[in-house]
């Protein structure tokens, strides 16, 4: 039988299996934190380990943390899934789906804005479906309030703009 440490951390990398490509920070500890698995700095600690054995890859966009799972934390997981009883597996997938997380569902749209050499703020915004960009803008805005503003519209806008930018192009 695993440690609870363990458990913790099979549970990230199930969850990230099942999961489109990433899920953030907050995602993870939602489900891990509601069911009383563990507390948060446990978890944080679990995730810290993950990263540094390299079975998942952390990015960082906006202050936002996405984890996705890497090809030595599949094969990990591989030996180790079946320590993870059915039931966490079921609660885990049910949580996926209804959280919008299952791997047809999940569309990412990162937003970023950064000062280029010039001095001036640029804004990449992106569409990714199934780990693969659709969509890389970098846009340069006038000001820090207009960068933070279009990183924020991007996720409610991103679909209207592609949709359009394909119509003028097809």
């Amino acid at each position: 039988m695993a440690t609870p440490f363990t458990t913790y951390k099979l549970i990230v990398l199930y969850m990230l299996k099942h999961a489109e490509s990433s899920l953030t920070n907050s995602q993870i500890s939602e489900f891990i934190l509601e069911r009383e698995y563990t507390n948060y700095f446990h978890l944080q600690e679990a995730v810290s380990e993950l990263v540094e054995a390299e079975l998942i890859e952390k990015h960082t966009i906006s202050n936002t943390s996405y984890y996705y799972l890497t090809e030595d934390g599949k094969n990990t997981l591989s030996y180790f899934e079946k320590e993870l009883s059915a039931d966490i597996r079921k609660e885990v997938k049910e949580y996926l789906k209804s959280a919008g997380c299952e791997m047809q569902q999940r569309i990412l749209t990162p937003a970023d804005y950064y000062t280029n050499s010039q001095g001036s703020y640029a804004v990449n915004c992106r569409i990714i479906e199934r780990n693969a960009s659709l969509l890389d803008i970098n846009l340069v805005a006038p000001n820090l309030e207009a960068a933070k503003s279009m990183c924020k519209n991007w996720p409610d806008k991103s679909r209207e703009i592609y949709a359009k930018i394909m119509e003028e192009l097809l």
